[in-house]
């Protein structure tokens, strides 16, 4: 496996089960760190003590235009944190997990104690084996309607971590949630800052770095490939994306709104942990999502986005989910490129 991809090829034999229990948690960190996060920033960190390991948000990998306050950054370290306990129960052991755990560490997003031994049930089995098949997909989904059972499956493990989930499969819905994309699409890109950040975050030779998004997944052409970053930044490509994504949406088997009561980190934290408990289920269950969080993100547009639910609360991620081809996993950084005390990590 080429080296950008290496984080997703992990052996579950290498699992130091006779070892101590901070080598343990940094075999564990190998699972975390293959959620997904807005444009692949990975922004999260850890640090391992004896029996315990610490996530924190990294406030160096911030999009303060697209995230100002953070909501999609601590949604990321959600779903890594999602994974950890995953991993955790695959191997049997049990965990007890503290959140924001420090207020004077405002960074500091969850503790998890590695406790002793437990069973490892079939449904703890399943969702691990689904964390290193899981994938973002930009493909074309076949037609195929989720069946009811799937449909319920992907709700409960929504609930499960304390969120909701609303599956949008009638025409009239999809149709609105498909305008209200295209319509944030034209606001985003008019905007000379998102393109600016979102160019940051191109990456233009993805094999030889180990973050951002990989340019084949932008659509740009190979003859442009060079140029992608001056031309995000230079030119205002939202009516050519709102068509794309509105066609993509519309056409899409099913489209999802996962959701909280509340809207305070604690509800975000529990949105990315849901977020990432429903893409396992749906990885389990044959399924690829992808994200469309546009409406979401541009303030005036989300409330559009509740009121298409008829849900009480506050639309955390749009997503859409189907059958599609395979596609390659997104490059991930190492482990130790991710833990504090190593090549200068700091988290304050």
């Amino acid at each position: 496996m080429n080296a950008h991809l290496q984080a997703w090829d992990i052996a579950v034999e290498d699992f130091p089960a006779d070892g101590f229990a901070a080598d343990q948690l940094e075999f564990l960190l190998g699972y975390a760190i293959l959620a997904p996060s807005i444009h692949n920033t990975q922004p999260w960190l850890f640090r391992l003590h004896t029996t315990d390991v610490e996530v924190f948000a990294d406030p160096r990998r911030s999009l303060p235009v697209v995230d100002p306050y953070g909501r999609q950054r601590t949604l990321s370290c959600g779903a890594a944190l999602l994974n950890l306990r995953v991993a955790s129960e695959y191997f049997g052991h049990a965990y007890q997990l503290e959140t924001f755990p420090d207020p004077a560490q405002a960074h500091l997003l969850a503790r998890l104690h590695l406790g002793l031994r437990c069973e490892t049930g079939s449904e703890d089995v399943l969702l691990f084996q689904a964390i290193p098949e899981r994938r973002t997909s930009r493909e074309p989904f076949r037609p195929e309607p989720l069946s009811p059972e799937v449909s319920q499956a992907l709700e409960a493990a929504a609930e499960a971590e304390g969120a909701w989930l609303h599956l949008v499969r009638d025409d009239e819905g999809r149709n609105a949630l498909a305008d209200l994309v295209a319509e944030a699409d034209l606001l985003q890109w008019s905007d000379k800052q998102f393109r600016e950040e979102l160019a940051t975050w191109v990456r233009l030779n993805p094999e030889q770095q180990r973050d951002g998004i990989p340019l084949p997944q932008l659509g740009v052409r190979n003859w442009l490939t060079s140029m992608a970053p001056l031309l995000i930044r230079t030119f205002n490509r939202g009516a050519g994306q709102a068509a794309k994504d509105r066609e993509i949406a519309q056409y899409s088997p099913a489209l999802a709104v996962l959701g909280t009561a509340a809207d305070t980190p604690a509800a975000w934290l529990a949105a990315g942990q849901a977020l990432e408990h429903v893409l396992l289920r749906a990885r389990c269950e044959d399924l690829s999502a992808s994200f469309l969080n546009q409406p979401i993100e541009v303030f005036g547009l989300r409330d559009a986005v509740r009121a298409v639910t008829g849900r009480e609360g506050f639309p955390q991620v749009l997503l859409r989910l189907g059958r599609g081809p395979a596609v390659i996993p997104t490059p991930r950084r190492s482990v130790r490129e991710v833990l504090l005390h190593h090549q200068g990590n700091h988290a304050k």
